[in-house]
């Protein structure tokens, strides 16, 4: 803890928000692919005011950066997230909300996590007490009657659904997130409910749900494909009850019922959050050696020698019904089917399911995630999409967030190498501004040199 309270006080006074310069950038338009080159971008309090040519004067602002040679764009979402879950709920405030900022995810969704310490962080990240990204947060998911996770409420009847609903509305959460175990009658009252207060709801399909039955509810996300392997088969409607996995999906895969879910799915707009990397970290487990992560520094030390052993060991026992071959095949599926969505023109934001999953670090999986995007057949720029245009567009934000234009929130990041043409320069971080607070090279080497040592102490 004192660690991280050193490190909120450097840098707190280094990333005061003032104004800003940052010079002889190049811009890049997330909407369009294009690039400005030459260009100074200056920012006031937390606001772009300005996007013009540079020239040979040196504006005037109280910190000027020059920034040739490198690439600007808006700072990154990771749209799936877990901050404050369960057994990694202990390092939400210093060791993960810091790892985003060091890897320029400057904004999440939270998906799940105890409700008063995520609307704390909320807050308290919005009003400058605590380093960390902007958050849009569920608070607790709504979960089945015995659900395994601390980080949700219980809910086995419909009555149970709408009160949980009407108290993390009255609690002030963002949204409502529904989670695989939700009853079935439950669940549509949970949507009845939600759409009454006027809250969004978004999440699982619940294994005893239709996918076209949580398009018609108006759930208003997909996570993690669930529910599109499930209508690609005639036996969708024993899965409602009955037991479902990777080698059954496969050996039941109708091209035609897939064609029908996809359609469904593009007309009503539903936005899709695959987070593929977990996808493949989650079915292939028992062959990934996590302990070669050459990132694996960044892991709180009680993940990588308790938590992971353990989750690693209790996904290989769900799986003994399906051969290794079998999984890599799913695996490559899932890639199929995000391509198909993504040709159908369903919208796309990217997620990672981060820290709940198995060698899924904060901040640095997005970037993992961008890659599994491109190796499904997007573009560099349409997977940068999923993680900076979509957000805004998803969350009807476009004047503030999504571009590098004056009016906007200056959330941005400064790269020295151009991630349209590879997707992995996202990774080549130059710098950081979140809220108008700069962070230079210097400091986000400082700052990850402090969360390595305090993650091993975790």
């Amino acid at each position: 803890m004192r660690i991280a309270l050193c490190l909120l006080a450097l840098l707190t006074c280094s990333a005061r928000a003032e104004t800003l310069a940052l010079t002889h950038v190049t811009v890049i338009d997330v909407a369009s692919g294009t690039t400005q080159p030459d260009m100074t971008v200056a920012v006031d309090g937390n606001r772009i005011v300005r996007v013009i040519r540079s020239t040979a004067t040196e504006p005037k602002a109280a910190r000027v950066v020059d920034a040739k040679g490198q690439f600007l764009i808006p700072g990154l979402w990771d749209m799936h997230t877990h901050v404050f879950f369960d057994k990694t709920a202990a390092d939400g405030t210093d060791l993960i909300l810091p790892l985003f900022l060091a890897n320029g995810v400057t904004g999440v969704r939270d998906m799940g996590s105890d409700l008063n310490l995520v609307l704390n962080a909320r807050d308290a990240i919005a009003a400058h007490r605590m380093f960390g990204p902007r958050m849009v947060v569920s608070g607790p998911m709504l979960d089945g009657p015995k659900t395994p996770y601390k980080a949700a409420i219980a809910v086995a009847t419909p009555e149970e659904g709408r009160r949980a609903v009407d108290m993390l509305k009255s609690r002030g959460v963002d949204f409502i997130k529904v989670q695989s175990y939700v009853p079935r009658e439950a669940y549509f009252a949970i949507a009845d409910e939600a759409k009454k207060d006027g809250i969004a709801f978004e999440g699982h399909v619940p294994d005893a749900v239709r996918a076209s039955e949580a398009i018609a509810s108006g759930q208003r996300t997909f996570e993690h494909l669930i529910g599109i392997f499930e209508a690609s088969s005639p036996d969708e409607d024993t899965y409602l009850t009955g037991k479902k996995s990777p080698g059954m999906f496969l050996a039941t895969y109708d091209p035609a019922r897939e064609r029908r879910i996809i359609s469904l799915i593009a007309n009503a707009h539903v936005w899709q959050c695959p987070t593929l990397y977990w996808e493949r970290g989650q079915w292939l487990v028992d062959v990934i050696d996590y302990k070669m992560d050459p990132d694996i520094a960044y892991a709180a030390h009680s993940w990588v020698t308790q938590l992971w052993p353990a989750s690693q060991k209790a996904i290989e026992q769900s799986l003994d019904t399906d051969p290794l071959p079998v999984r890599e095949k799913f695996v490559t599926h899932e890639l199929t089917i995000v391509h198909r969505l993504q040709e159908a023109q369903a919208p796309f934001i990217a997620g990672t399911d981060t820290p709940a999953g198995v060698d899924v670090i904060p901040g640095i999986s997005l970037h993992l995630e961008l890659q599994r995007l491109v190796a499904a057949g997007f573009t560099p720029l349409q997977a940068l999409q999923t993680a900076t245009l979509n957000p805004a567009q998803f969350y009807g934000r476009l004047n503030d967030f999504g571009s590098v234009q004056p009016g906007r929130i200056a959330d941005l990041l400064l790269l020295r190498a151009n991630p349209l043409n590879n997707i992995a320069n996202t990774r080549s971080i130059a710098g950081v501004v979140y809220d108008g607070r700069y962070l230079s090279s210097h400091d986000i080497d400082q700052l990850r040199e402090k969360l390595k040592k305090l993650a091993a102490t975790r």
